[in-house]
């Protein structure tokens, strides 16, 4: 059973990339970055690499989406608290993202979303599980 996850997205620009996803906070492992690539770490066992989109076309026989046009993913990543939703979204905005959606409360689960430099879209959620409806 796999224990790491791998989400690969195309990117037009890999260093204006990597800056804006520091500017949220993120690292990349060296290990697996280089000119054609960027492993950005998300956790202990989910990664993003973000691939030179010339070098992400030669892992698929498929066009490669334009993000910006059409939706190819959705990225949905999970937040300690309310507080860090907001204050990821924020980070992102002024690193150049767009906000996506504005926010979204059921009560149990709070999210928001923002999209990267390429019009990927990146959900950022809390959810309080003691919250959930039973029904």
């Amino acid at each position: 059973m796999a224990t790491k996850v791998f989400i690969n997205l195309p990117v037009k620009n890999l260093e204006a990339s990597m800056q804006f996803f520091t500017a949220l906070g993120y690292t990349f492992n060296p290990q697996f970055t280089d000119e054609k690539a960027a492993c950005m770490v998300i956790s202990d066992s989910i990664y993003a690499m973000m691939l030179q989109e010339d070098y992400f076309k030669t892992f698929t026989k498929k066009p490669v989406s334009d993000a910006k046009k059409a939706t190819e993913v959705l990225i949905a990543l999970d937040a300690a608290s309310r507080e860090e939703v907001q204050e990821i979204v924020a980070k992102a905005k002024q690193a150049g993202g767009n906000i996506y959606n504005e926010p979204s409360d059921y009560g149990w689960m709070y999210q928001h979303s923002f999209e990267d430099l390429d019009g990927h879209q990146w959900e950022i959620a809390y959810m309080d599980m003691s919250q959930m409806p039973t029904e």
